[in-house]
């Protein structure tokens, strides 16, 4: 916050206006004041907490004045009400605060008996107990309470600290001090912040994890005798808050209660606030969403540092090292955060199915890494959030170093031969008529096995795994059948231009098949600029020849491109076909039709060869897969 503006308010001759001049002049002024004071600015340089301006305003309780009163106390952030007797005090409680509340003011209030200098027969203890507690009971909105004397100087900076504390650490949005209770947003609050700092999950803070908490949140190391008295004075609340392993949640909290108890609650917003709590309990918008924008043509993937902190969150979560996250896994591991991104449970991802799982059906670390590579692909804006619901949070403070772009894609050299596209992840669109084998391809590049039972893809599908490139390198590609939106998301350009490659499939036994591959290239002419690659599927059974104007080999040589790739699902060289997808997008000036006539002839077998074995139709790609299986 950038200003605190405080409002003296109070009976006349309660000596609202001394408490100012002894706070600016650092003495009592037994001169005559002014009735009101003007305002007055105190700048952050003067030791004011969370760095801020101080505004000071006084203010008359005279009838005429009236007006003027209530517009200051709407301006206000916080109101000083200050009493120096018996007939100030009891108009606190009876006109006062019922004021405040009548002008729907809801800022906090620090209550101030002054003059104490008048009463040395009264302790201050007295004085607490018998007129600031009851109040403070009747009205929540009175953050704190304290003794002074403009005259002799006494708890003048104080009471103006209060001020300033009351907005940069309110307790209100902390503590009920009626139930003498953490109010539950706060204890959700603070339960996270346990989450994040047990580190090894085991839900208990050890002494080392305390340590690094402390130094983490203030700034400075915690004595071992120091952690002890901690320790004891948590036992005494709660038998099962320490224990030999360390401090359990229900211990945390209580540790922090006691610090609202005894007036600390700077304490805990300092807690919050490492965490990047604002005073609305909420993670700072600036923190959960900072800006990273993606300029066209250009994608968003994981960095280094983004992979590790994944690589590391799955290995911490899987408590049963069998390579997968179960449900009660997951649970666990999104603990922190609003539950699994909404992007996952959409039709298209519908997390787990969509990327690798184990025997067990949980996702395994390639399909963890491979989730989150396609999240930020599709939506840097959720990885940047759930790194920070999750606890990334580098010395620096900005998750956006888990994140790189990528350099621009260039497109549409018609026939050229285009650079190596400088990308990691990439996104191919799976186009065909309805039944020619698209889930299947989808199914076969998760390792699921084959279903001979048709079911139509309604909704977009997609399904994501890392592809090992010839020389070892891996690339995540993501396939997407589009279903009944095929059409619409084609002659959306912004859906168009996010893919790298299309990849045209159509059943090599239904001579109905691969009709609709020319008929939809004519109705979107478009696509001609889009590498491609074409795909017959169902190789394993008898081929047929397409009914049409042209047959398949004659349409792609038409177009100066490869020969379709005949293969089957069922075949265990399928995942050749990956390979030929990844590096089709890669290097797309290969996987372009072909442009103006006495331009270089691109090098179409390198489409075709892979690993040294020669894709070609029918009984060739039989070929291949037996000697891969001898193999």
């Amino acid at each position: 916050m950038a200003t605190v503006r405080i409002c003296l308010c109070g009976d006349e001759g309660t000596g609202k206006s001394s408490l100012i001049t002894s706070l600016v002049k650092d003495i009592f002024v037994t001169n005559k004041i002014q009735p009101v004071l003007p305002q007055i600015t105190i700048p952050p340089s003067i030791g004011t907490p969370e760095n801020v301006t101080t505004t000071i305003v006084d203010t008359s309780a005279l009838p005429h004045e009236r007006t003027n009163l209530d517009k200051e106390i709407r301006k206000s952030n916080v109101i000083l009400l200050v009493y120096s007797d018996h007939y100030s005090y009891e108009r606190v409680a009876l006109w006062w605060l019922p004021h405040f509340r009548s002008l729907g003011v809801n800022v906090p209030v620090v209550l101030c008996a002054n003059k104490s200098d008048l009463s040395t027969n009264i302790n201050t203890e007295q004085i607490v107990e018998d007129e600031m507690l009851p109040v403070m009971a009747e009205f929540k909105e009175i953050d704190s309470c304290i003794r002074t004397s403009a005259r002799e100087h006494h708890n003048i900076n104080e009471v103006f600290f209060l001020c300033q504390k009351a907005v940069t650490d309110p307790v209100a949005p902390l503590f009920d001090s009626k139930e003498s209770s953490l109010k539950p947003a706060c204890a959700s609050a603070l339960k996270r912040v346990f989450y994040l700092c047990d580190r090894d999950q085991d839900g208990y803070l050890s002494d080392k994890e305390v340590y690094d908490f402390q130094t983490k949140c203030f700034g400075k190391s915690l004595g071992e005798e120091d952690l002890e008295n901690i320790k004891q004075a948590i036992s005494k609340y709660s038998a099962s808050a320490v224990t030999p392993k360390g401090l359990s949640q229900e211990g945390f909290i209580i540790l922090n209660r006691i610090f609202a108890e005894k007036g600390r609650h700077e304490t805990i917003w300092i807690i919050l606030r490492t965490f990047h709590y604002s005073n609305s309990l909420s993670l700072h918008s600036s923190f959960l969403h900072p800006k990273f924008d993606v300029p066209a043509n250009t994608s968003a993937e994981l960095s280094p540092a983004g992979y590790r902190f994944f690589v590391d969150l799955f290995l911490l979560f899987d408590k049963d090292n069998d390579g997968g996250l179960s449900p009660t896994e997951l649970v666990s591991l999104f603990a922190a955060t609003p539950g699994l991104p909404s992007t996952w449970s959409d039709s298209a991802t519908d997390f787990p199915s969509s990327s690798i799982r184990n025997e067990a059906g949980y996702i395994t670390l390639q399909g963890w890494l491979a989730q989150w590579s396609m999240t930020t692909f599709f939506s840097p804006k959720t990885t940047l959030a759930y790194l920070a619901y999750l606890g990334y949070d580098p010395p620096d403070r900005n998750t956006t170093s888990a994140l790189h772009l990528t350099k621009p894609r260039k497109r549409n050299h018609r026939g050229k031969k285009l650079a190596k596209t400088e990308r990691n992840v990439l996104l191919a669109y799976v186009l065909g008529a309805p039944g020619s084998g698209k889930s299947s391809l989808l199914d076969a590049f998760l390792s699921r096995p084959f279903s001979p039972t048709y079911h139509p893809t309604i909704k977009p599908r997609t399904a994501v795994h890392s592809v090992e490139l010839p020389g070892g390198k891996q690339c995540t590609l993501i396939l997407e059948e589009l279903g009944e939106l095929e059409p619409a998301i084609l002659e959306n350009s912004a859906k168009l231009s996010a893919a790298d490659i299309l990849v045209y499939t159509y059943d090599s036994s239904d001579p109905e098949s691969f009709a609709y591959i020319p008929q939809l290239r004519s109705q979107h002419s478009h696509l001609d600029g889009m590498p491609s690659l074409y795909v017959a599927l169902k190789a394993d059974m008898d081929k047929s020849t397409q009914r049409g104007d042209v047959q398949p080999e004659e349409y792609t040589s038409s177009l100066g491109m490869a020969k379709p790739l005949h293969v089957s699902v069922t075949w265990g060289s399928i995942s050749e076909v990956f390979v030929n997808v990844a590096e089709a997008a890669l290097w797309p000036g290969g996987a372009l039709p072909k442009g103006m006539e006495g331009e270089e002839e691109v090098d179409w077998l390198r489409w075709w060869v892979v690993g040294g074995a020669v894709v070609a139709v029918g009984a060739a790609v039989a070929g291949i897969w037996k000697r891969a299986t001898r193999d």
